[in-house]
């Protein structure tokens, strides 16, 4: 009579365990999504970067430039989190 409740119990878990895996594949990033990922994690790290840069200058022209560079890398990243 154990046996018999005992196996039931496996179906369904077996049961409940396929009913969620599908939920798990979808979760998964996309190919754009990854892409659009790794786009986003190096505009960042191209704005601290210049962000130190513009930080230790001591030259006005090379200053605005890091601010113009500034300036592209946030309407950059302002365009791929919409």
């Amino acid at each position: 009579m154990a046996r018999g409740w005992e196996s039931k119990s496996v179906e369904a878990q077996m049961e409940e365990s396929s009913a969620t895996a599908p939920a798990k594949k979808t979760a998964e990033p996309t190919a754009g999504e990854l892409q659009r990922q790794r786009r986003m994690a190096e505009l960042k790290l191209s704005r601290s970067r210049a962000a130190q840069q513009l930080e230790a200058s001591s030259n006005e022209r090379y200053s605005e430039m890091l601010r113009r560079a500034l300036a592209e890398l946030d309407a950059q990243i302002a365009e791929l989190t919409d």
